[in-house]
């Protein structure tokens, strides 16, 4: 385990991958929270 984190640390390419990867996550979370947000906020039209 302990060669993993140093390749993690060490490698750009796999580190940059996985921290793109954890930004892509993280608006797609964030994306749904909002959306689920304004529809629970949301105004029914008469």
């Amino acid at each position: 385990m302990n060669v993993f984190f140093r390749d993690f640390f060490s490698d750009p390419v796999l580190f940059l991958s996985f921290g793109i990867l954890g930004v892509v996550i993280a608006l797609c979370i964030f994306y749904v929270y909002y959306f689920v947000k304004k529809v629970q906020e949301a105004e029914v039209p008469n």
